[in-house]
């Protein structure tokens, strides 16, 4: 029963933190830099999701240094999250191929 009540908590309290920027913030941001800065946010969770994993525990750090390269240049260039997750996974892929 412990359980339940944990789950019910902790599902409560994520609600409530995604939940509360929509009750705060009902108009739109009129910021530039908030507006950057929320742009922004995607790529750096992805980043910090995949760099550990990608650098430290992949077969070879030369494959790993060549889809971060890409994943780099993709996110300069403004591309999408997708477009550069796969350009990344890509290279990295055939970097592992070729070498």
């Amino acid at each position: 029963m412990k359980l339940v009540w944990y789950l019910l908590v902790m599902a409560g309290v994520t609600y409530f933190i995604r939940a509360l920027p929509f009750v705060l913030c009902r108009e739109k941001v009129k910021s530039t830099f908030l507006q950057y800065f929320f742009a922004y946010i995607p790529y750096a969770v992805l980043a910090a999701m995949t760099l550990p994993h990608m650098l430290f525990e992949g077969e070879s750090p030369l494959s790993a240094c060549a889809g971060l390269l890409t994943a780099v240049i993709l996110s300069v260039c403004r591309q999408s999250l997708i477009v550069v997750a796969a350009g990344a996974s890509v290279a990295a892929f055939l970097a592992a191929m070729l070498l």
